[in-house]
């Protein structure tokens, strides 16, 4: 993989979706061009007092002009603290430093293989890009998606122009099927087959627990997406080590060996 840019790059639109959740349109076609399904890049914005520590985010969307050039990338964001505030409150013509792309990327099947994406909230985040590798390839896909109500779903036909197969689920009943998202899949699962499915999955780690046990059950590889506290990004300051079992056990770096992994070698009892 190329070796990461560090960018200072123009923020070209913010789409606040709800009082939550945002999508950030950055100009960063160095990175852009780099990226690949499950890379994440770290960014700042400067607000007079700038954060010590970048923060990291999946890349949503690969940015096109009309002629199909790469122009830039989105993040997928929700509020859940100062930081994250402050990339939604963001304005276009803003500069963000921006560093990427960076970490391990999801292992993109081929047919005959089937791709089952499993997102909850917004862990959606490193599923379009995916959907947009499967679909090139030629992969039968379907997305499970689930939120706490119809306020953490967004950017369905999205996927559905890529001939993606989505079941929405939310906990509250207020959009697709009431309950969780392992629901379905769990259902899907049982009457696959011998089919051949790959399942990737990136949300809450309760959630992406619960997927990986059924994705074991079933005889199914499954690739997760974590997301743990990261200081650098790089690998340098050790404050996203995951514990693997891989016979025996060892540390790795979320930011570096992931944050993509092989769901059954994840420590899940080790991660709250």
């Amino acid at each position: 993989m190329a070796s990461p840019v560090d960018v200072d790059a123009r923020i070209a639109a913010n789409h606040r979706l709800s009082d939550a959740y945002n999508i950030l349109e950055i100009e960063a076609p160095a990175i852009a061009r780099q990226t690949r399904p499950g890379q994440f890049v770290m960014v700042k914005r400067a607000l007079g007092r700038e954060p010590l520590l970048r923060r990291p985010f999946s890349v949503f969307e690969i940015l096109r002009n009309a002629r199909g050039a790469v122009t830039g990338l989105s993040l997928l964001s929700k509020q859940v603290g100062a930081v994250t505030r402050d990339i939604f409150l963001a304005e276009p013509g803003e500069r963000i430093r921006c560093l990427g792309p960076l970490g391990t990327p999801f292992s993109v099947v081929g047919p005959p293989a089937h791709a089952w994406m499993v997102a909850g909230g917004v862990g959606l985040a490193p599923f379009a890009t995916l959907a947009e590798a499967l679909h090139a390839s030629g992969v039968d896909t379907t997305l499970f998606y689930g939120g706490r109500s119809s306020e953490d779903l967004y950017r369905v036909p999205l996927f559905e122009r890529l001939g993606v197969r989505v079941v929405l689920t939310t906990e509250d009943g207020t959009r697709g099927e009431a309950g969780r998202v392992t629901a379905p899949l769990q259902r899907e699962l049982a009457t696959a087959g011998d089919r051949p499915v790959m399942v990737y999955a990136c949300g809450p780690t309760p959630m992406m627990r619960a997927v990986a046990g059924l994705a074991a059950g079933a005889d199914r590889p499954v690739q997760v997406s974590l997301e743990p506290v990261m200081g650098c990004g790089l690998g340098g300051c050790y404050s996203c080590v995951v514990r693997i079992l891989d016979g025996g056990a060892r540390f790795v770096r979320a930011c570096l060996e992931g944050p993509v992994f092989e769901g059954n070698r994840v420590s899940w009892a080790d991660l709250t």
